[in-house]
């Protein structure tokens, strides 16, 4: 069952994500030039040189167009009110989107022509999107030669790495693909030698060039970081831009907005407590087993407490390290995240699963969002993480046009008498059944809405802008077909 968002919801969304990717791309060209932010007092300096993705080798390096990060990976968590928060930025390689894309082709495939009928908003132009704002970044743009740069088959990633590659039309490459020579990055191939101009990377800083970070590394390119300093090649996301999705730096989005952009932001985030400042320290060791604490450069949902649903002797090993490290943990307050019906094939039944949502941002000369994003989902039972890495899964999202409603009003008798249909097309008419109200007011979840909902799954009562409810049925849903969990099921983690 894919999760559904309305067209007026989504703009909330976009808006938000633009006014955040355009002021963490001017905060990132801040710090790696005057500084004046730190300079101001805003953010502390201590908090950004003690970074572990602050990279000084590249401290001064005017990147193309004045863009560090090109692919974001935005997370957003609803809470029990309706609001969406973000969780965390992706800044570095954020992954995901090929399971975005294989989901949507999949749906397609399944049920040809419903898009169209009910209004979705495609996601397909996304590779061609991405294309594009690589190809921008050099001065032989549209002829620029573009390569994904990847640590190799064992990668965990590496479906992805093919996949968008393939998509592009572009080399997938290893760093013993390139070579550098004369001040260019040239790339090995059977006819020769060929130039690149623009390096999707998706290794991480610290292994990207041993002649710069680590020596020991294999999967970079010795020299590539001097080309990169003259300006010969360009490389997405740039060098040192995982600074600015540390989650302690995270806790200053809101005040960057203000300062780069003069605006309140537009998405909140989840309240922070800092390991670091003194003063919130002791509140976080006081209450670890009231919060949820992470590291602040973890992701996959490692490096974490979760302290309600932590034992005593976990919760003291745990403040064990924050004390002993306290600049490298945050902690955030237990938020209610919301449940989306998914199918469970052993009792096949649609259960609650917590959710989130991942969305897509491409920021070149323009910013470009995919409508929709990766919803990812708790599939183990018992489990509150939605990390592929901790067993999660995804499943398609769809944005609605503004014109969904009025498109769905039309179709509903139609679908009706789809659902009086044999054989074959159960499957279509199913789905025919679950989209018929997507034109409907959203209604608040119901205590007993949820098939198969325990003790603490029961979803408090919510104001019709927050969630919609979802029927055992899957007749008449509504525009959301999530529900709000209860505190004691719920977590935050992130995912590279």
């Amino acid at each position: 069952m894919p999760r559904i968002i309305p067209a007026t919801e989504w703009a909330h969304l976009e808006a938000g994500l633009k006014q955040r990717v355009t002021a963490l791309n001017a905060f990132l060209r801040d710090i790696y030039g005057k500084g004046q932010i730190l300079k101001d007092r805003i953010i502390p300096a201590e908090l950004i040189y003690t970074a572990s993705n602050f990279q000084r080798e590249v401290h001064g390096i005017e990147v193309p167009l004045g863009i560090y990060t090109h692919i974001v990976g935005t997370d957003l968590i609803r809470d029990d009110k309706g609001e969406y928060l973000v969780l965390e930025d992706n800044l570095r390689s954020p992954s995901g989107v090929s399971y975005l894309l294989a989901n949507r082709q999949a749906m397609t495939r399944i049920f040809p022509g419903m898009f169209d009928r009910k209004g979705v908003r495609s996601v397909e132009h996304y590779t061609s999107e991405l294309h594009a704002v690589l190809s921008s970044l050099s001065p032989r743009a549209p002829q620029a030669t573009v390569v994904l740069l990847t640590p190799g088959m064992y990668n965990s990633a590496y479906f992805e790495h093919a996949y968008l590659a393939q998509q592009m039309g572009i080399e997938l490459v290893e760093g013993r693909d390139l070579f550098v020579d004369n001040g260019r990055v040239w790339m090995r191939t059977t006819s020769g030698r060929t130039q690149v101009d623009v390096i999707y990377r998706r290794v991480d800083d610290d292994f990207i060039d041993p002649l710069t970070f680590r020596p020991d590394s294999a999967l970079g390119v010795p020299g590539l970081i001097d080309v990169y300093r003259n300006g010969h090649v360009a490389i997405a996301n740039a060098i040192g831009a995982g600074v600015a999705d540390d989650k302690a730096v995270y806790a200053y989005v809101p005040k960057m907005i203000e300062y780069y952009l003069n605006e309140k932001p537009i998405l909140n985030n989840v309240p922070t407590y800092l390991g670091w400042d003194r003063e919130q320290l002791p509140y976080i060791l006081e209450n670890a087993h009231e919060l949820v604490i992470k590291a602040v450069g973890e992701a996959g949902g490692y490096g974490m407490l979760i302290g309600p649903a932590s034992t005593r002797e976990q919760v003291a090993e745990f403040v064990a390290k924050v004390k002993e490290n306290p600049r490298n943990y945050i902690a955030q307050p237990v938020i209610s995240l919301s449940r989306h019906p998914t199918y469970y094939a052993d009792s096949d039944e649609f259960e609650p699963a917590h959710v989130d949502l991942r969305p897509y941002i491409l920021v070149g000369q323009d910013v470009t969002i995919v409508p929709g994003g990766l919803t990812r989902v708790a599939l183990k039972r018992g489990s509150l993480v939605v990390n592929s890495s901790q067993g999660g899964g995804s499943k398609d999202t769809w944005v609605l046009t503004p014109d969904a409603a009025a498109r769905s009003s039309q179709q509903s008798q139609f679908q009706g008498g789809m659902s009086q249909g044999q054989g074959s097309h159960g499957q279509v008419q199913g789905m025919g059944n679950m989209t018929q109200s997507f034109g409907l007011p959203e209604v608040a979840p119901q205590a007993s809405a949820l098939p198969g909902a325990g003790e603490h799954d029961t979803a408090p009562p919510v104001p019709p802008e927050g969630q919609a409810q979802f029927q055992g049925s899957l007749n008449h849903e509504a525009p959301h077909t999530e529900t709000v969990t209860s505190k004691e099921n719920t977590t935050q983690g992130g995912e590279g």
